[in-house]
């Protein structure tokens, strides 16, 4: 019996992963000295269909992750492309960045623009769809947008000169923005992998840099490939007509990890009509982040003296191993924010429970730390288990275990700023050098514990604030209407009627 005809495509993308899987187990196995930073393999050109040849890069991009920059070239017709794609896999958590270049220094930002990313100029309202994966920097994607939206320019003029006059405008916009004569302005990246990225500086600001984390919805998913939720599968056979699905070994499932948690608790127990009681556990389903499959998350509230109701959440998926703990303010949305200020002195000090909501900002000026709201999450630890936490994350994305320097692309002035900026953080946490917290709340959820048994607390300082018209359209507090429904109601109906009588 003949074997089955193969196509050229198979063929093609078999020999070129047969390669690539060499090129990389050869390169992990070799030396540094004597490995090859450069591989190249012979593809097919898609412009003339002769042979070209495809260079692979394997780096590591500082305050980032690893990216495998492409590049092809044809020696036939002269075709050439790039592109960039990330060497992890696809991130738990959605990504949003937003920058506001402020001067030329803000142009040679680098930017990994992945394939699923969406960018935006917010100022002029102009959107670049989830395409091609580009490593560049804030000018290079400004001038490629201009350089794309210039062509067919002479074709527009002569068939739609309404469309070409717009465009004209907005092309000398892009380039002015790209040149650094028109600022300052404002561009987002929107990743739902979480695979894209803005560099940052160590000289920013809340204002000028945010980086917001935000759980994928179901369309997401279903777009990055994580599933539709329409077919049923298990961990042991996956989908119909796919490869099976990945297991968990046994002892990182999460019966073993919690073992001591009665098997009735991993039921729905949650009842709409019963108020949540202290210190029992509840148990609701979910949907993992990492798998997209059916999981349980466990909920218990308890009380913190002196203060209010506080949510502890912790999720575990059986199938992935996913695992996720958070803590939650419970309550009413107070009528003003609250700032809380700790002198921190002795080591004592560092001691101190310490809650830092979801919504709450932290700033330490002495060593120049800024954590921005939605960062980590809810935590409930202490104030020396906050700051290694922040360390420990913060180095982690930074500098890589085998690479100190922080790579290649960091400049000595900016590795000699982080160095310097670890130290102070390393002394605040030994205890050798005095500095000032300062917790930042619009929601008021933050608590940081008093060492005094009667009377104020010197080094603790608690103030209520009225909140910034910002903070009250960033919490959504302006579309919340709790009270006088029925008013409202009469007033529209009165409304609709005297405009129907005339």
């Amino acid at each position: 019996m003949a074997a089955p005809q193969r196509s050229l495509a198979q063929d093609l993308f078999e020999d070129m992963g047969r390669k690539v899987a060499e090129a990389s187990k050869s390169s992990f196995e070799e030396d540094d000295e004597n490995s090859k930073l450069v591989e190249e393999i012979e593809s097919l050109c898609m412009n003339c269909h002769e042979q070209g040849t495809t260079r692979l890069l394997l780096t590591r991009i500082p305050f980032f992750r690893e990216i495998v920059i492409m590049s092809f070239s044809c020696p036939h017709c002269g075709f050439q492309n790039s592109e960039v794609q990330p060497a992890g896999t696809i991130q738990e958590r959605g990504t949003k960045f937003t920058l506001k270049v402020e001067s030329a220094d803000d142009l040679n930002r680098q930017i990994i623009k992945s394939d699923t990313c969406t960018f935006r100029i917010e100022d002029i309202d102009l959107e670049i769809p989830p395409g091609r994966g580009q490593l560049t920097n804030v000018e290079g994607i400004l001038t490629m947008i201009a350089t794309d939206l210039q062509s067919k320019q002479d074709e527009r003029k002569e068939k739609i000169p309404e469309v070409w006059a717009q465009l004209e405008t907005v092309i000398k916009t892009v380039q002015d923005m790209a040149s650094g004569a028109k600022l300052p302005f404002t561009t987002t990246l929107d990743d739902p992998a979480g695979n894209s990225w803005i560099q940052f500086s160590a000289n920013d600001s809340t204002t000028k840099y945010f980086r917001h984390e935000y759980p994928r919805s179901p369309a997401q998913n279903e777009a990055l490939g994580l599933g539709d939720g329409s077919a049923t599968e298990t961990a042991e056979t996956g989908p119909s007509g796919e490869a099976p699905g990945t297991q968990t070994r046994p002892e990182y499932h999460a019966s073993h990890m919690y073992p001591a948690m009665p098997a009735e608790q991993n039921v729905n127990n949650v009842d709409d009509d019963e108020d949540i009681v202290e210190n029992q556990v509840y148990s609701f389903p979910a949907q993992c982040p990492g798998c997209t499959k059916p999981c349980a998350t466990n909920m218990k509230m308890v009380r913190i003296p002196h203060f209010k109701e506080v949510i502890i959440m912790s999720t575990v998926c059986d199938h992935c191993g996913y695992r996720n703990n958070e803590v939650k303010t419970g309550g009413e949305v107070p009528e003003l924010g609250r700032r809380i200020t700790l002198r921190v002195e002795r080591p004592e000090d560092l001691s101190r429970d310490i809650l830092k909501s979801e919504t709450c900002g932290l700033y330490c000026p002495e060593i120049k730390l800024s954590v921005e709201p939605g960062t980590l999450g809810g935590r409930f630890t202490t104030v020396e288990g906050l700051l290694r936490q922040i360390r420990d994350d913060l180095h982690n994305n930074i500098f890589s275990d085998d690479d100190a320097g922080g790579g290649d692309s960091m400049n000595a002035d900016e590795r000699e700023r982080w160095n310097s900026f670890f130290s102070d953080v390393d002394s605040a946490i030994e205890g050798k050098e005095k500095f000032t917290l300062v917790l930042e709340d619009p929601f008021a959820a933050s608590y940081v514990q008093s060492y005094a048994d009667e009377g104020a607390d010197e080094q603790l300082t608690v103030e209520d604030y009225e909140r910034t018209e910002q903070e009250e359209e960033e919490l959504g507090l302006k579309d919340i209407k709790t009270d006088h429904y029925e008013e409202n109601k009469k007033d529209a109906g009165e409304t609709k009627e005297e405009s129907g009588e005339r």
